[in-house]
């Protein structure tokens, strides 16, 4: 019979030491990832993936911007938005009455929520924040230009929110002043 060798964790070689009552052949479960770690790790592998299927085959290390922006096209094939063009009748309409041919996309939260995912991970596995690409400049513009056309397409103009330390001094601003007796 094949027994197989299970790393040791610190908090089970420290209960050994210290004479713990466990016993020697209990297992510890493993911690399960949270959805945020879980979703994580599956990006990094579909765009490692993604990185190997091009021609030719392309590592972490030598992946750029433009790699990543190939990455994001090529996963609007899979979006499940409905973007519509500039011709469409129902360009600018946010609940169009019928179906159209325009094309499904991906949503721009999506992609936002990607590229975040990605850029931790790119240091989680070893990448400098310095030289990371998920962070690149060109990847903002891309992001901010996938927002606008998307939210033009569904006749919702996107307006940046207001921080809210600006909303606390617009309230204190507003306060009339306690006036000082004579």
């Amino acid at each position: 019979m094949h027994k197989s060798l299970v790393p040791m964790s610190s908090e089970r070689g420290k209960d050994i030491a210290e004479g713990s009552s466990r016993s020697a052949g209990e297992k510890q479960q493993p911690v399960p990832l949270s959805r945020y770690e879980s979703q994580k790790r599956r990006d990094w592998n579909t765009f490692g993936q993604y990185l190997k299927n091009q021609r030719p085959p392309v590592s972490i290390p030598q992946c750029n911007c433009s790699h990543i922006l190939d990455f994001l096209r090529y996963l609007d094939q899979f979006g499940k938005t409905k973007v519509h063009l500039q011709g469409c009748i129902f360009f600018g309409q946010p609940e169009p009455p019928a179906p159209c041919t325009c094309p499904l996309r991906q949503a721009w939260g999506s992609l936002d929520a990607l590229i975040g995912r990605l850029r931790a991970a790119y240091e989680e596995n070893g990448g400098s924040s310095a030289t990371n690409p998920f962070g690149n400049g060109a990847i903002r513009v891309f992001l901010r230009e996938v927002r606008e056309c998307q939210a033009k397409a569904r006749g919702i103009p996107y307006k940046k929110k207001k921080k809210k330390k600006n909303m606390i001094k617009a309230n204190e601003d507003s306060k009339p002043m306690m006036q000082q007796p004579p």
